[in-house]
């Protein structure tokens, strides 16, 4: 089973490094630590569904 929980600490935790980025006008960074953890939770689901 997707472990949902994982999931949303990771975003929850890119979100508010995101935002700390385009605090600091740094827009490029922010969008990268969102693609990052955008995979990273998908890479989460794709494998919790193997298991399955």
């Amino acid at each position: 089973m997707a472990d949902y929980k994982k999931m949303y600490a990771v975003l929850f935790n890119a979100i508010t490094d995101a935002l700390d980025a385009l605090q600091e006008q740094n827009p490029v960074l922010a969008a990268a630590l969102l693609v990052q953890a955008q995979q990273h939770t998908e890479t989460l689901y794709i494998e919790s569904s193997d298991d399955e």
